[in-house]
């Protein structure tokens, strides 16, 4: 186990909990009705689109301005996918989330913030 995330070569601390771990199934099911009424259902496995959202708080998971541009210039690359590898050693191929892939909010108001200071952050991506 290390002391961080990385998201290709960034370090992310591993205070950033992946808070959406459980909210996911892998198998796809849909019901239907036949025409003479018998029950039909369809499952199978879901292959990709797992969402992996890693967030911060205002108390835990800080990361430095530095690291927040590297991010936020990551979330704006046209690499289409990245390595997120987790604290505890797994390992998924991802892309960010098509729909507000990255935020970050600054810990108190600095007026002239140095690469130092620190934020919370969530980073919405998907597991392809």
């Amino acid at each position: 186990m290390t002391t961080h995330h990385t998201l290709g070569s960034v370090a992310v601390p591993r205070g950033m909990v992946w808070v959406d771990e459980f909210d996911w199934v892998p198998v796809e099911r849909a019901v239907a009705y036949s025409l003479t009424g018998a029950l039909l259902v369809d499952v199978a496995p879901r292959l990709a689109g797992r969402p992996i959202t890693l967030a911060g708080e205002v108390d835990a998971g800080w990361l430095g301005r530095g690291v927040v541009a590297q991010l936020y210039a990551l979330a704006g690359s046209t690499s289409a996918t990245h390595t997120l590898t987790l604290a505890d050693g797994r390992a998924f191929t991802v892309m960010f989330a098509p729909d507000s892939p990255f935020e970050a909010k600054p810990v108190g108001r600095p007026e002239l913030p140095t690469a130092t200071n620190p934020y919370y952050a969530t980073l919405r991506l998907i597991e392809v």
